[in-house]
């Protein structure tokens, strides 16, 4: 009976370990499920010259319009004054527009021109766009080859291809270049992403469904990080003739958003991405987190209103389905970025929506601010949802809450007498509420699908680690596709720095060396301070391509008359140390206590001597190979034959070290100071007479991936801000 009561303890000890285990599992899939998912990167592209992120910040925050007149070059003009298509002339005559959509930098994405030419122009944009969000998020684009990233877009309409001029003979490049599903897939096809990959088009709202569908990605694990991306061009006038006909489209293009002057919308162009990636694996991966996304959701209007007319009940479940995905409650968010078209009647389906959900908990005088970036931009349609996460990011980021414009005074379709809905009119400051700031995004497409994200500020970063040594050399490496490309990097450089004399001189050399491709053309500036380094910009220029056969030999030396100095990185000192442990068995004088200044070597002992040299070889040889410079040979005389054959992996740290301690010194008269030597086929050695840095800077631009990272150990140099790759772009559109 003891033994059975002992199995069935044992049996019930295993099963509740189970079931603990279990329930951990569980717990820990629930919390994935919610987990908040972090803005990494930001690239994007809007009417007004709009190109970054501070500059859509700058437009809404200085309440700038930037619709205008179509532009000319898109053969829209052929009767010279208006557009005639098959449905009659064009009567919305402004909106707004990417004048440069057909521009692109074909070689730097390896297409020909026939290929470019052949491309939907929002293929080409987002690819561009893609490339400055991964770089915007301090991340080289390079290295996400082969990765679990994943692609998601919203895109709308394919009208690129009405203007093909294909002539009889049949082009392959066609068919990859206008398809709708090529929109997501040539992105990962070029950036070598192995992730999930979809375009999704439900109209006017994709942008915000490919947003959620890549948290929905990132929160199970399908993907580690995701690109989330909307793009819109109206290659042609029929977005805007045919909308003429079944929806008001306002005459000067503009969105009067919940304005009791809103007189229907105005469509725009533009391209949005953000880099996403589950909060966590960002801080693990000492990512900057632009903002959050705490939640979202989808659904559709169902057809009790007809095929394109919204429904307010749907949109009241969609607000509340994403703030339970959130896990918060209808008081937690601040400003609302809503769809606000412009449409008189969608725009008061939306705002009583709102008051339905948000308003039934807003206190008397902190009521539910409420604006639209389309007042702003136009209606930017598949790129629009994303335009409003991006103004609304910016805006948590300077805590203030932009202008809605054209607004003569509230819709009289909206019950606003509440008073727990206020339209933002004026430039205001963020409402302090005694918790993170919140937004929530909202977005409605033609399709029927509404959706509705909540985002929140980004926590407040880390503290640096404290530098505990600073860079007698700092390098600045560049690289570009082309020379002209490099030497446009350049000068892009030094005009945001002119523009940022607050940023650090290292933390601009990290993240050049650490957060970006190294390309074919390359050139290091390598200075002691702001100046130098400002000086050595102004002047490059493109030094040859880098070759892909590069060779990397060490050439070791025999022992010196006295010490070398010692190098000033931690891989040199670590290595040094390892190898002085042994050597200070064979000694009276501690090799470390000489590196310390504690002790100086007897110059007549040769032993000590070429025991140093050895420690300092071998070092040299750690920091080198930690930074990427990987021989293919290892040769040397002398002390430097023994080092050489420690590198090449012949003989073990402890046998080193007791080979030269007991061999017969030789004649020093005859070896050179300095010892290591990079060479490269058909070019002169680089040596380390110049410093550490001038060896990498010179198998930088010879072709050797360097990574940089040992350089600045210890500077607590972290990753700043800096202008993306210069494209060197060149029209490429069907002719008219």
């Amino acid at each position: 009976m003891s033994e059975n009561t002992e199995k069935l303890r044992e049996y019930l000890k295993k099963a509740l370990a189970e079931l603990q285990a279990t329930r951990a599992r569980v717990r820990e899939l629930e919390d994935a499920a919610h987990e908040p998912v972090a803005v990494v990167g930001i690239g994007c592209r809007y009417p007004g010259g709009i190109a970054s992120p501070d500059d859509l910040w700058e437009v809404v925050r200085s309440g700038v319009d930037t619709v205008g007149p179509p532009p000319a070059d898109r053969g829209w003009f052929p009767n010279g004054d208006q557009v005639t298509t098959p449905v009659g002339a064009l009567r919305q005559r402004e909106g707004g527009f990417l004048y440069d959509a057909g521009d692109f930098d074909a070689g730097f994405f390896g297409m020909t021109d026939e290929a470019a030419v052949a491309t939907d122009p929002q293929q080409r944009l987002l690819l561009e766009t893609a490339w400055e969000a991964v770089e915007h998020g301090g991340i080289d684009p390079s290295s996400l080859r082969g990765t679990r990233t994943g692609v998601f877009v919203g895109a709308f309409y394919r009208l690129y291809a009405l203007t093909a001029q294909t002539g009889d003979e049949p082009n392959d490049n066609l068919v990859a270049g206008v398809t709708g599903a090529m929109t997501a897939g040539r992105i990962a096809y070029e950036l070598g992403l192995e992730g999930p990959s979809a375009t999704v088009d439900t109209a006017c709202s994709a942008s915000l469904v490919a947003v959620h569908l890549a948290c929905q990605s990132l929160r199970l694990g399908e993907s580690d990080l995701a690109l989330a991306c909307g793009v819109a061009v109206n290659a042609t006038p029929h977005v805007h003739t045919d909308f003429m006909r079944s929806v008001g489209l306002a005459p000067d293009g503009r969105c009067r958003s919940f304005a009791a002057s809103a007189d229907g919308s105005g469509w725009s162009e533009g391209a949005g991405v953000l880099l996403l990636e589950r909060l966590s694996r960002a801080c693990a991966n000492g990512h900057r987190v632009l903002g959050l996304v705490r939640g979202s959701a989808t659904n559709r209007s169902g057809s009790a209103n007809g095929l394109t007319v919204p429904s307010g009940q749907t949109q009241q479940r969609t607000v509340r389905h994403a703030l339970a995905d959130a896990g918060l409650g209808l008081d937690d968010v601040d400003v609302i970025e809503a769809h606000g078209s412009g449409t008189r009647l969608g725009d008061a389906i939306e705002a009583h929506a709102m008051l339905a959900t948000y308003g039934t908990v807003r206190r008397p005088g902190d009521p539910l601010l409420l604006g639209s970036i389309k007042s702003n931009l136009g209606h930017t349609q598949s790129a629009s949802g994303i335009a409003g996460v991006i103004k609304m990011i910016q805006a948590m980021r300077h805590a203030e809450v932009p202008a809605t414009l054209h607004v003569d005074e509230p819709s009289p379709d909206i019950d606003w007498s509440t008073g727990r809905l206020r339209l933002a009119t004026e430039h205001t400051p963020w409402p302090d509420r005694g918790h993170p700031r919140r937004a929530a995004v909202t977005s409605v497409g033609i399709s029927g699908t509404n959706v509705h994200v909540v985002l929140e500020q980004a926590p407040e970063p880390e503290p640096p680690e404290p530098a505990t040594r600073t860079l007698t050399e700092i390098p600045w490496p560049l690289s570009a596709r082309t020379p002209e490309a490099l030497t446009a990097q350049a000068a892009r450089l030094r005009s945001y720095l002119a523009d940022h004399p607050d940023l650090d001189p290292v933390d601009v050399g990290f993240s050049l060396a650490t957060t970006r491709a190294a390309l074919e053309h390359r050139a290091v500036v390598v200075g002691r301070d702001r100046g130098e380094l400002l000086a050595g910009l102004s002047s490059v220029a493109a030094t040859g391509r880098a070759r892909p056969d590069h060779e990397v030999a060490f050439a070791f030396a025999a022992a010196p008359e006295n010490p070398s100095p010692a190098v000033p990185y931690p891989a040199y000192a670590e290595a040094f140390d390892e190898v002085a442990a042994h050597a200070d068995k064979h000694l009276t004088t501690s090799l470390r206590d000489v590196v310390a200044g504690i002790a100086t070597p007897d110059p007549a002992d040769r032993q000590a001597a070429e025991l140093w040299h050895l420690a300092h070889q071998i070092a040299l040889h750690r920091l080198l190979t930690a930074c990427g410079l990987r021989p293919d040979t290892s040769t040397g005389h002398g002390t430097g034959e023994i080092a050489a054959a420690h590198a090449a992996g012949d003989v073990t740290l402890p046998d080193a070290v007791h080979l030269v301690a007991t061999r017969t010194p030789g004649d020093p008269s005859a070896s050179p100071a300095l010892t290591v030597t990079l060479t490269a086929p058909g070019t002169p050695p680089e040596t380390l007479a110049g410093g550490v840095v001038t060896v990498l800077a010179g198998a930088h631009r010879r072709g050797v991936t360097v990574n940089w990272a040992p350089v600045f150990d210890g500077t607590g140099a972290t990753p700043v801000e800096l202008p993306t790759y210069a494209f060197q772009r060149t029209r490429y559109w069907w002719p008219s």
